[in-house]
């Protein structure tokens, strides 16, 4: 791992002081590192932040990661939830979610990681993920998944992080890719 990791930190966000603008830095990377980047309206932009990012920060914040800067400025985050969006109702408005929930049987447990661009490569995301994967494996999850474009160039990130086609679907014209990785429990004692 670079000199970019050791100058960083992984902390689970509920952990750390209450401080409004790590809310705003993790929203600022989510909205950098999105595909999408015209809204057709301001209530557009809300429902799209709401669906791959808000629902995470206020359902699942004891799952919320973030990478911090040694100045502790939120540089990447990584968000999560245990729940097999298959059979969440919270997740119905996913439609692809029914197609591949023989899968997400098997890895129940999904997230979404961003980095600032600035910060990526230096091995910080790959701590993000080990931070929650070992949450996750206290927890007994069997596995996590992620869902990407097939051919984005994250791809390559989540196989080096362990990740493993699970599936592959298509959604809204796109095609995509199911990466599931297996958890091994953590042993009691």
């Amino acid at each position: 791992m670079g000199e970019r990791h050791q100058q960083a930190s992984v902390a689970r966000l509920a952990d750390l002081p209450p401080d409004p603008r790590h809310r705003a830095r993790i929203s600022d990377i989510f909205y950098a590192a999105s595909a999408t980047r015209a809204f057709a309206s301001d209530d557009a932009r809300a429902a799209f932040e709401e669906r791959w990012l808000g629902r995470y920060l206020a359902h699942d914040a004891d799952l919320v990661y973030v990478a911090l800067s040694q100045d502790g400025e939120v540089i990447g985050y990584l968000v999560a939830a245990t729940d097999d969006p298959a059979t969440a109702p919270r997740f119905a408005d996913i439609a692809y979610f029914k197609d591949v929930g023989a899968v997400t049987a098997r890895f129940p447990a999904h997230l979404h990681i961003n980095l600032d661009e600035g910060w990526r490569g230096g091995g910080i995301g790959q701590a993000l993920i080990e931070a929650v994967v070992a949450e996750l494996a206290r927890r007994r999850i069997p596995g996590v998944h992620v869902v990407t474009g097939r051919a984005s160039r994250n791809v390559s990130f989540y196989r080096k992080a362990g990740f493993e086609q699970a599936a592959a679907l298509t959604w809204d014209g796109k095609p995509l890719v199911m990466l599931g990785r297996l958890i091994a429990p953590a042993s009691a004692g």
